[in-house]
């Protein structure tokens, strides 16, 4: 159980407060309701580009980690298609440290050529790295316009091109800051051993007197409902041939996305899954085989990957494949095998909140769902599963037109 306090300032920045009496350390954690899904189809990747530019100085403190480091603490950020969070951890004694870096940048970045040009390079480089230059590094840059035709999701949060980084320019960004970095649409969680009217009194101090901006209005084009198979095959200079299905689930408040949770924990989450078991250990089709869930906010997938040993054939693969898909079809997971998968989601669950910080994250992740009290009543939505239920989600999502496939070849360019 993971107790907090819930108060909101008058400039709409809704804040959370989870007290800890165990550790010297302090958390400041401030996610913003914004990820790549709000971007332009025309200007993608300025989500990924801010996480790196609100690094880059503000107004008044034109270094943003070297106060903190000075502080005894540490920062980090991530992005996704769906939100971006960034979050301090730091002795408690200094968390005004933490306070005062957060809201000077959410007051003002300092939007300067050079600030822009050195995090476009940074962005640049690391697109080439991570999707251009690496092994498989470019799946995702496939598979997600194969599997998506209209909603936003069809592009990686590092952006569709490098091109819409390179030509991003001051207005883009100062845009894009002004819509989506207001008080109004973020959340605000402290953990640490404090009072709640010191924290109270702390926000106020700190953040109760910047502009709280027009949380911004979200309209999105619903994603149609897939109604034939997609398949793709590329190219390219890998070790193993790889295959990625993807399969359109629930979004994330929906129940079905539970069910889906569970089945890919039933297939491929570890030795014991399914598809292991019968594709790997069995079979010897694969050398590595594994299925997840993308955990997005709206409709996500269901993901099948891994890559085949050498000689075997794609079609020998799918045809195993969809053999195993067709028995969770058919026969319902009894509860022995139901109740193993609830110790280990619950364990693994146990283990996540042992840490300040991953509370401190939780907690701002269930509040922008709609309620921060959903970490803590989560596992019951879990435990009531039934294998009934487990049954007909996978008739519904295990069907060849709602499957997305992308085949990597492994062939050897020339030199």
């Amino acid at each position: 159980m993971i107790k907090f306090d819930r108060f909101k300032l008058t400039n709409g920045l809704t804040v959370l407060f989870h007290k800890d009496a165990t550790t010297p350390l302090a958390v400041v954690n401030t996610l913003y309701d914004v990820g790549a899904r709000d971007e332009s189809e025309e200007k993608t990747g300025f989500a990924h580009l801010f996480e790196h530019l609100m690094f880059g100085g503000s107004i008044n403190i034109p270094d943003f980690d070297a106060p903190l480091q000075m502080a005894g603490g540490e920062s980090n950020a991530f992005t996704s298609n769906d939100i971006t969070n960034y979050y301090d951890v730091l002795p408690a004694k200094n968390i005004e440290t933490a306070l005062w870096l957060e809201s000077d940048r959410m007051l003002s970045l300092a939007f300067t050529d050079k600030s822009l040009e050195v995090q476009r390079n940074v962005v640049i480089e690391e697109f080439k790295q991570r999707y251009l230059n690496q092994p498989y590094g470019d799946v995702w840059l496939k598979l997600r316009p194969l599997a998506y035709k209209a909603h936003p999701y069809k592009w990686a949060t590092i952006g569709k091109e490098i091109k819409h980084i390179e030509d991003a320019t001051m207005t883009d960004v100062r845009g894009f800051f002004k819509k989506h970095y207001v008080p109004s649409n973020a959340i605000l969680c402290i953990a640490g051993n404090f009072e709640l009217k010191t924290i109270q009194s702390l926000v106020e101090k700190w953040f109760g007197d910047i502009p709280g901006g027009i949380k911004p209005a979200r309209v999105l084009p619903n994603e149609p409902k897939q109604l034939k198979y997609r398949e793709e095959t590329i190219e390219r200079n890998v070790p193993a041939d790889a295959f990625y299905y993807a399969f359109k689930m629930a979004e994330r408040r929906d129940e079905g996305y539970y069910f889906a949770d569970v089945l890919s924990d039933a297939l491929g989450r570890d030795k014991s899954s399914r598809l292991y078991i019968a594709l790997k250990k069995e079979g010897k089709l694969v050398s590595e085989i594994n299925a997840y869930i993308t955990g997005s906010l709206d409709n996500g997938l269901l993901m099948i990957s891994g890559k085949l040993n050498e000689g075997v054939a794609f079609g020998e693969l799918d045809k195993a494949l969809w053999v195993e898909l067709e028995k969770l079809k058919k026969s319902a997971i009894d509860h022995l095998e139901l109740n193993r998968l609830m110790i280990k989601i619950r364990t693994e669950r146990e283990f996540q909140e042992q840490g300040l910080l991953n509370r401190a994250m939780n907690l701002s992740f269930f509040e922008l769902l709609g309620d921060a009290n959903g970490v803590n009543v989560e596992h019951e939505i879990y435990q009531s599963i039934q294998p009934e239920q487990l049954k007909k989600a996978a008739v519904y999502l295990f069907k060849k037109q709602n499957c997305s496939l992308l085949k990597v070849k492994s062939v050897k360019y020339a030199e």
